[in-house]
């Protein structure tokens, strides 16, 4: 890991604008496969509803981006055309907004990598906007569900990704402060999945739990995923995008030779697979056999911590920070769930912000450089201080226009039938919960 990364980053060679440019193309892998796994962990009579929004919150976020958000994001990063906002404080620059053209103007003569960072953004903002989607799954409306989506891609996801990856405040902690490298996020662990995470949180909060989930008695009612094939195969087309992401990553944003792409690839494997041997484990001696929904959300978390230290640990740690995910995540699952009544039924709060998070901190422990744990604490802190309390006001704020929860009718008789008319299996009787009768 370079002890600092230049403001401007260095021109990609033809070999690696062509690797990044199709890894990128397979990077949507990631964004079906979350899909997938939000749709087979919602309920039967909602799967049409489920998916369909997470195709609509995609085409929602790259309209959004494209009009509003890619300009405060700064796509030109490193062109003379990108003028960001800029303040001063205590003798230190502040840039903390991007300024290029609107409607993703003077694009085509932009350098390759400002390029290809806009392509990359455009499916980060879309991976984000459809993690809290599946945690609102069963209850929060299509219209909601886009709206948030639009809010993300318009405001909070252009300041994150700025800050992070377009010379923003955070990623100038080591020029600044001489903290390590800087905040550093290669493949998107702050800005697309511990967002994600945290907008997910919001959404429950907002949204409340589905009915009969808690009995007055106080107690949790298992309320399963209808399609345990969806998620397990959802896991597999992640780790394709994944890998694909990583390893993009770090050529744009740390600018990291070829030489060093397989190792990224292998780091974002063991992490996937350590969480996987990890669940499964937890789950084997808590309830006597594994537990695949449970499995599928340990895979998931070890492919989000790799998004932080895949490029930048070695392969131990990466295996050793993939174990760690993995074992949190059924406790933290059924913690949340048990002692704090939170209805997730996607486990999005613990897989992508719990997740993401370890995996920043996991990059501060393991760096060899002074400074760097403290700039990844900094950057923790503004997620949670910053980001969370920012999304939280703008999701509230959206629910009195634009109310999150369908009524209680709608939620009886299905989100498919009351939103789409139709449900996603009419060959087979859906059954009514018993908490409905």
């Amino acid at each position: 890991m370079n002890p600092t990364l230049p403001t401007t980053p260095p021109v990609l060679t033809e070999a690696a604008f062509a690797l990044t440019f199709v890894l990128l193309l397979l990077a949507p892998l990631a964004v079906a496969g979350v899909a997938l796994i939000n749709t087979g962990l919602s309920r039967s009579r909602s799967a049409a509803q489920a998916l369909l929004g997470n195709l609509a919150i995609v085409a929602v976020t790259a309209i959004v981006f494209a009009l509003v958000g890619a300009t405060f994001s700064g796509y030109l990063f490193g062109s003379p055309d990108s003028v960001d906002h800029v303040f001063h404080l205590a003798g230190k620059p502040w840039n903390w907004l991007g300024a290029s053209p609107f409607l993703l103007g003077g694009l085509s003569a932009a350098p390759f990598q400002s390029q290809l960072a806009l392509l990359f953004e455009f499916l980060a903002v879309a991976l984000a906007a459809i993690i809290p989607w599946g945690s609102g799954a069963d209850r929060l409306r299509l219209t909601a569900g886009c709206a948030a989506a639009a809010l993300l891609a318009a405001v909070v996801f252009p300041l994150l990704a700025h800050w992070v990856w377009g010379a923003g405040w955070l990623a100038q902690l080591g020029v600044n402060f001489s903290l390590g490298a800087g905040f550093l996020d290669p493949g998107g662990a702050a800005t697309v999945h511990v967002l994600g995470g945290l907008s997910a949180l919001a959404v429950v909060w907002i949204a409340g739990s589905r009915k009969g989930k808690f009995p007055k008695e106080g107690l949790s009612t298992a309320l399963p995923g209808h399609n345990a094939i969806y998620v397990l195969f959802g896991c597999l087309l992640a780790l394709v995008g994944w890998l694909a992401w990583n390893v993009a990553g770090a050529v744009l944003w740390l600018h990291a030779p070829l030489t060093t792409l397989a190792g990224t690839a292998v780091n974002t494997l063991l992490s996937a697979s350590g969480a996987l041997a990890a669940t499964f484990a937890v789950t084997r001696i808590r309830f006597g056999k594994p537990d695949a929904s449970l499995c599928a959300n340990g895979w998931l978390a070890g492919l989000v911590t790799s998004s932080a230290c895949a490029a930048l640990l070695t392969p131990g740690e990466s295996l050793f920070a993939g174990l760690i995910a993995g074992m949190m995540t059924p406790l933290l699952v059924e913690l949340l769930e048990l002692a704090l009544s939170i209805d997730d039924p996607s486990g999005a709060i613990t897989v992508h912000a719990v997740g993401g998070l370890w995996g920043l901190l996991a990059v501060g422990i393991f760096a060899p450089q002074s400074g760097q744990l403290l700039a990844q604490l900094v950057g923790i802190a503004t997620l949670l201080g910053l980001v969370l309390p920012l999304v939280y006001l703008l999701f509230w704020l959206l629910n009195r226009v634009v109310p999150f929860r369908v009524d209680p009718d709608g939620e009886r008789i299905g989100m498919d039938l009351h939103e789409l008319g139709g449900g996603a299996y009419p060959e087979f009787v859906i059954h009514r919960d018993e908490s409905y009768r």
